[in-house]
């Protein structure tokens, strides 16, 4: 059921379901590390913490996690849109790397 307002969500519990799950939370630190690494060796000249090339965009593994990549796999800066298209199965699993869009091409 979606949530119609922020505080209706109840993030304590959110948290215990993610913990149950099996490897979220070591995907869910491999992001974690990817984005950090990039801020670090990037530019920030506004000073919010985010390097100016990932401001607005995702940072995406070229082996996605869902399929055993890792970050020393190489992970490259996406917008959002390019990053979020891959078909996923009814479990929210990731079935195809290819996205809708490259495969048109």
């Amino acid at each position: 059921m979606p949530y119609k307002n922020k505080s209706d969500r109840d993030a304590k519990h959110e948290w215990q379901v993610e913990k149950k799950r099996p490897g979220a939370h070591e995907a869910r630190m491999e992001r974690q590390r990817a984005r950090r690494a990039l801020d670090k060796k990037g530019k920030d000249l506004n000073n919010n913490g985010k390097a100016d090339a990932r401001e607005g965009k995702d940072v995406a593994h070229v082996k996605a996690l869902d399929k055993g990549g890792l970050n020393r796999d190489g992970v490259r800066i996406e917008s959002a849109s390019k990053n979020r298209s891959f078909k996923r199965d009814s479990n929210h699993n990731l079935v195809s790397e290819v996205s809708k869009r490259e495969r048109k091409k």
